[in-house]
């Protein structure tokens, strides 16, 4: 069974069509790759699938359920996990704080976050030193882990990632793919939006995006 299916999904800016009948469908398990050319909607996309924005017309269902009834700061919160192009962390913060706040805010019951938040940096890589650095301190590697750690930090089903492998070299973009094939392998639903055809290949399905031949 999927775990998030779109039908049919359709968005315009204005009389401009970005999305026309997108349909995709997403398991855990497995990891995606959504390509496409500038201008074929893949940040439309990236913003419905997290929620940041609602298709004019179509579906989305998170297993079986229409996602418009669930809150849509609960799905981002619970359900999935989203890992921005920009990081997105808390300049002011270390790793470990970064990573604390996002249990907080979903709401994670643990009498221990700070382990359990070092645990998670060190399961992408980072060390006692680096967990404690301000994010500030750290390469773009490091604040790469660090944003992936933050989305898995509640145990969603889902992974959203947008480009993460754009800003890196070739040996860190292989470790971080890394990282998400273990996520995939432990059962998440990874999905990757991305030009990289080097990411492309090491997904399990590519979905790729047609730009409206009117645009």
């Amino acid at each position: 069974m999927s775990v998030l299916t779109l039908e049919n999904i359709n968005f315009s800016y204005g009389k401009t069509a970005v999305l026309n009948d997108v349909s995709f469908d997403f398991e855990k398990g497995k990891m995606y790759c959504i390509t496409g050319k500038s201008g074929a909607g893949k940040t439309t996309l990236l913003s419905i699938l997290s929620r940041l924005a609602a298709p004019q017309s179509g579906k989305i269902s998170y297993n079986g359920e229409d996602i418009a009834k669930i809150d849509k700061y609960k799905f981002r919160s619970k359900y999935m996990g989203v890992i921005f192009q920009s990081f997105n962390l808390i300049t002011k913060f270390t790793a470990v704080e970064n990573v604390m706040l996002s249990m907080d805010i979903a709401g994670v019951k643990d009498d221990n976050k700070r382990g359990k938040a070092l645990e998670l940096l060190h399961s992408v890589g980072l060390d006692d030193d680096e967990a404690n650095r301000r994010v500030l301190m750290l390469s773009g590697g490091q604040q790469q882990r660090v944003a992936i750690a933050r989305a898995i930090s509640y145990n969603p089903d889902i992974i959203l990632a947008d480009e993460p492998t754009g800003n890196l070299d070739t040996e860190t973009q292989d470790e971080i793919m890394e990282i998400f094939a273990r996520l995939r392998s432990e059962g998440k639903c990874v999905i990757i939006v991305s030009h990289s055809p080097d990411v492309a290949k090491k997904c399990d399905v590519n979905y790729e995006l047609k730009r409206n031949k009117k645009n």
